[in-house]
């Protein structure tokens, strides 16, 4: 009968102590470890040997354990590292899990902390998964081409991430694409609208209650962290949170344990933090209705989504597959796009993306002859035609001055909503050189 080879975890510490506590831990675990004491001799053993895992020191004699994790990202991005560090280095631990750590241990290492971490890290699946997330995640863009590569790195990573974009974008599916593709698969995704939660029931949502703690807790009650236990937890709509909540959720994330309503003890929970508004949160914290501590803690890596108006060419595809669907829902034959109804569907702006989308085929699906969509059926907004900005009939212009002013502001304006207000993007976008850009805001009164 033969055996399975034992995992190898390659040790990079220059702390004798350090290097035996990690080799005894994990030899209980049946996994072989090498140990090196510089980045040295961790490069020779990796060009020697192929692991499974690296446990790295952040203070190296020779180099740092980032330059470490820069030089596998670089030769070995399949393999997953973990970062160790000095407690209370919460910027040098967010500094690794940005430059591809899948995550970090402080010391005084917490062994069932270092147990829980090593058997996540091993779950890592291969990369690869982008076939599974193109079936999804629908298009073929260079937008959604760069986010499906976005999202297979991340799902390797136990990084906190911040999903932006508008809504109607997608940003729950792409939380649930990052869960599935990563070592988490397996335990729950527990998402959950912050906006949708009265206020004054937050705390007993989040943390759980116990029985009698308040009027109608007729039992206890585990929250929404001790539900997505070894999981993921998706927080949308974070920025709807007051900032009586945003402080207990703060204390959660960095002490991984909550204390439920009426409870006397904290309980650890191990949960991936992954949270998406359509608001600007740098905006937010400018206004101080958003904590900047919180902030840093959820915005490790941002993953911006793109909006519809930003990936026109997905639209086709996407408007075939959803009247796919819809035939099947109803049993019908599959109804067709009249080419004047995709033309149509490309030239509107679609403030509300990808979920509008759905909603107009759904309408027009029901409403069309003969199953052919036509051009009419969709009922659009005129006000969200990109035709607006087209030439109008001279009957309608009284000044050309205002006219063509008021046609620059609306394509100046699209241009910086379609980059988030990046002005040199804008610019970029509008085929303007930056100081014409800048006058132009100013004439326009946009600056």
């Amino acid at each position: 009968m033969t055996t399975s080879p034992r995992q190898k975890v390659l040790i990079v510490d220059d702390e004798p102590d350090i290097r035996e506590l990690l080799e005894i831990t994990l030899g209980r675990m049946k996994l072989d470890t090498f140990s090196a004491r510089s980045l040295g001799e961790a490069r020779a053993l990796l060009h020697r040997e192929a692991f499974d895992l690296c446990l790295t020191d952040m203070r190296l004699p020779d180099g740092t354990g980032l330059d470490l994790v820069q030089h596998l990202q670089q030769r070995y991005p399949q393999l997953p590292v973990a970062m160790i560090t000095a407690y209370g280095s919460l910027e040098t631990a967010i500094n690794a899990l940005k430059a591809g750590a899948f995550d970090f241990l402080t010391k005084p290492v917490d062994l069932a902390r270092l147990r829980e971490l090593v058997a996540s890290a091993l779950r890592v699946p291969a990369a690869g998964g982008v076939t599974s997330i193109e079936r999804r995640l629908l298009g073929d863009s260079p937008p959604m081409r760069n986010l499906r590569r976005q999202i297979d790195k991340l799902a390797r990573s136990q990084a906190p991430v911040y999903i932006s974009g508008e809504s109607g974008s997608g940003k729950e599916l792409v939380a649930r694409l990052i869960h599935e593709q990563g070592p988490r698969a397996g335990q729950p995704f527990v998402p959950v609208n912050c906006g949708a939660i009265p206020s004054e029931l937050m705390e007993s949502e989040f943390f759980g209650h116990r029985k009698g703690s308040f009027s109608g807790a007729v039992e206890d009650k585990p929250g929404l962290f001790q539900a997505a236990h070894g999981g993921t937890l998706f927080l949308d709509e974070v920025a709807d949170l007051p900032l009586s909540m945003q402080v207990k959720l703060l204390r959660a994330i960095q002490e991984k344990a909550v204390r439920s309503v009426g409870g006397q003890q904290e309980t650890v929970v191990d949960v991936r933090i992954l949270c998406a508004t359509h608001k600007d949160l740098d905006a937010e914290v400018a206004a101080g209705r958003f904590r900047q501590d919180l902030y840093y803690r959820l915005n490790v890596i941002e993953l911006r989504v793109p909006s519809l108006r930003e990936r026109r060419d997905d639209i086709e595809a996407l408007a075939g597959q959803m009247l796919k669907r819809l035939a099947s829902s109803t049993g019908q034959p599959a109804a067709r796009l009249h080419p004047q109804a995709l033309e149509a569907l490309k030239n509107y702006r679609f403030p509300g993306n990808v979920r509008e989308l759905e909603n107009v085929l759904e309408r027009a699906y029901t409403l069309c002859e003969n199953r052919m969509i036509e051009a009419d059926d969709l009922r659009l907004s005129e006000g969200n035609c990109a035709a607006e900005g087209g030439i109008a009939d001279l009957t309608q212009i009284d000044n050309l001055e205002d006219y063509l002013e008021n046609v620059e502001r609306k394509l100046i304006l699209q241009a910086l909503e379609e980059t988030r207000w990046n002005r040199t993007a804008a610019a970029q976008r509008l085929n303007l050189s930056f100081r014409s850009m800048r006058y132009r805001l100013k004439k326009l009164g946009l600056d």
